[in-house]
């Protein structure tokens, strides 16, 4: 039987028309925008002036503290101001604007397609490397993945378990990125091994995957001893960490503790490929693999793009805008979030440009919850989003936090599953924020 987590869960439709497109290069464009808080965190700190010139991959900005990550210049040229820039949710933050001349590249980044097995780096070398080029959580949450594989004292890893699931509807960067770049992904998760002292890994893939899942297995059986190829049953949102962490190794993460209390650690696929880039490449993070794609759309892609390309040029490289376009969304349908512009550039945390049409995103008329209990069936938190709906429009704060709010994750089943149509989700994450500044207010 295809492993899985024991509660909640939903089944949307797939709509995956990129899967089988290999991954295409997007033209470098002529002007990119760099924000510097595309990760968990502090922003970055600019380190470079109007009128510099950079190449790929120079330093323009430093981690903010220990929880932030580097940023570096995905293109060569020179800056044209460092200033606010427009982000995808519609507020503004400090980024650097480059106008892109030629592409000439750091004479430090091994640019060759050759394969680089062996490292002799230690672990905290490794760890370090990958600090260096920013490297983040490529799945959207951009946590710096310095951080995650640096446990606090106390903790002690015992797994590393390698997040391949992609159970969002429409999005196969993912997907595309193990059928070409299957063995670098293998030397990475040995790299993170070393990293975090384990000897022990684990790639999670859902089963509608199963090119990916004989094309990784055949490659671990070749000289890779201590990982394993798990597939999993196909079902939303697996991709979670804790989900993916019952799924795998039996174990659930509890309320307000870290995967590491389990003794496991969680890396998506795409960050070990990056950080098989930056560690035996010394490549930064300065590109990615992002799905285009919608039911209307002409040509769904796989794309690799620099970072800082305005969102308007993967759009205009899959075939145009659709007439018919309601929403331009950022990731996926569940918990990817509306872009108020396509001008705005493709960031770390950018898995996906989904375009939906109107009539996909229209909001149906609410009525009043008839206490079916469908919401709470879905939830893979085991909440009551229904009852977490009602304290946050009447403001009961206590009982929000009493009945975990916090713990939300955010997937959306909850709003899906619903025959009332009440924008459950809407409504709990405003909860959710208001509950964890209050935390914070109680904690200083």
């Amino acid at each position: 039987m295809l492993r899985t987590f024991r509660t909640g869960g939903i089944h949307p439709p797939e709509n995956k028309r990129s899967a089988n497109q290999k991954i295409a290069f997007l033209p470098i464009p002529e002007h990119v925008i760099i924000p510097l808080n595309q990760h968990a965190g502090a922003p970055a700190e600019a380190i470079v002036r109007k009128g510099d010139a950079v190449k790929v991959g120079t330093l323009l900005a430093k981690a903010g503290g220990f929880v932030s990550a580097n940023i570096h210049s995905p293109v060569s040229g020179v800056v044209r101001k460092i200033g606010d820039a427009l982000q995808g949710n519609g507020t503004s933050s400090p980024a650097v604007y480059i106008d892109v001349e030629g592409d000439v590249w750091e004479e430090t980044i091994d640019r060759s397609p050759a394969l680089i097995k062996d490292c002799a780096l230690s672990g905290k070398e490794i760890i370090g490397k990958i600090a260096e080029a920013g490297i983040v959580g490529l799945g959207g949450a951009t946590f710096p993945a310095h951080v995650k594989l640096s446990p606090p004292p106390g903790n002690k890893a015992g797994v590393l378990i390698v997040n391949a699931v992609e159970c969002e509807p429409y999005l196969t960067s993912d997907h595309s990125l193990m059928m070409e770049k299957g063995e670098e992904i293998l030397v990475g998760i040995r790299l993170l091994m070393k990293a975090i002292q384990v000897d022990r890994a684990i790639i999670g893939i859902e089963r509608n995957k199963q090119d990916a899942i004989t094309h990784l297995t055949s490659l671990v059986s070749c000289g890779y001893p201590g990982i394993e190829v798990i597939p999993l049953k196909v079902k939303y949102p697996q991709g979670s960490e804790k989900h993916l962490i019952e799924a795998v190794i039996r174990r659930q993460v509890k309320s307000e503790s870290l995967p590491i209390s389990v003794g496991a650690v969680v890396q998506n696929v795409g960050t070990v490929f990056a950080a098989y880039e930056a560690v035996q490449k010394n490549k930064p993070l300065i590109e990615r693999i992002v799905t285009v794609t919608g039911k209307e759309i002409d040509w769904p892609s796989n794309l690799r793009v620099r970072i800082g390309t305005p969102v308007r040029e993967l759009i205009a490289a899959a075939g145009g805008l659709p007439e018919t376009t309601g929403k331009i969304i950022g990731g996926g349908p569940m918990m990817g979030r509306a872009f108020v512009s396509a001008d705005v550039p493709v960031t770390k945390g950018c898995s996906g440009i989904l375009l939906l049409p109107r009539k996909d995103v229209a909001r149906k008329p609410m009525t009043d919850c008839i206490r079916c209990a469908k919401c709470v069936r879905a939830c893979p938190m085991r909440l009551n989003p229904s009852l977490l709906m009602d304290v946050t429009i009447y403001e009961k704060w206590t009982v929000a936090e009493d009945n975990y709010i916090v713990d939300c994750i955010e997937c959306g089943s909850c709003s899906y599953t619903c025959p009332a149509c009440r924008p459950l989700l809407d409504y709990i994450r405003s909860g959710k924020t208001k509950v964890k500044e209050l935390i914070r207010t109680r904690k200083s």
